[in-house]
C-alpha cells in the first residue's frame, strides 16, 4: 500500500504532470465544468424557467464535443467526462421541460 501512495507522489511530481496542468487541454474542461454543475443546481428548480431552445442547443453541444473529446489525440476524458455530465443534466431539464409544457396542465 505504501508503494501505491508513492508511485502516486511520484506521478504527481513528475514533469509530464506539470506539463499536463498548465496546458488547455486540463484547464479548458476545468472552465467549461461551470455548465453541467448550473444545469445539474437546476434541475430542483421550477420547470417553468426551462428554456426549450437552449436545453436542445446544449444537448447538441455537449454531443457533439463528446465526440470531439474522444477522437482528438491525446483522448481528453476530462473534457468528455465534462460533457457527458453536461449531456445527462440537459437531457433530464430537456425532460423536464417536454413533461411541464406538453405533458401535464400548467397550474
Amino acid at each position: 500500500m505504501a508503494s501505491l501512495g508513492k508511485k502516486m507522489i511520484d506521478q504527481l511530481k513528475s514533469r509530464e504532470f506539470r506539463s499536463y496542468l498548465m496546458s488547455t487541454h486540463f484547464w479548458g474542461p476545468v472552465a467549461n465544468w461551470g455548465i453541467p454543475l448550473a444545469a445539474l443546481a437546476d434541475i430542483k428548480k421550477d420547470p417553468k424557467y426551462i428554456s426549450g431552445k437552449m436545453t436542445f442547443a446544449l444537448c447538441l453541444y455537449s454531443a457533439i464535443f463528446m465526440r470531439f473529446a474522444w477522437k482528438v489525440q491525446p483522448r481528453n476524458l476530462l473534457l468528455f467526462a465534462c460533457h457527458f455530465t453536461n449531456e445527462a443534466a440537459q437531457l433530464t431539464q430537456f425532460g423536464r421541460f417536454i413533461n411541464y409544457s406538453y405533458g401535464s396542465e400548467k397550474s
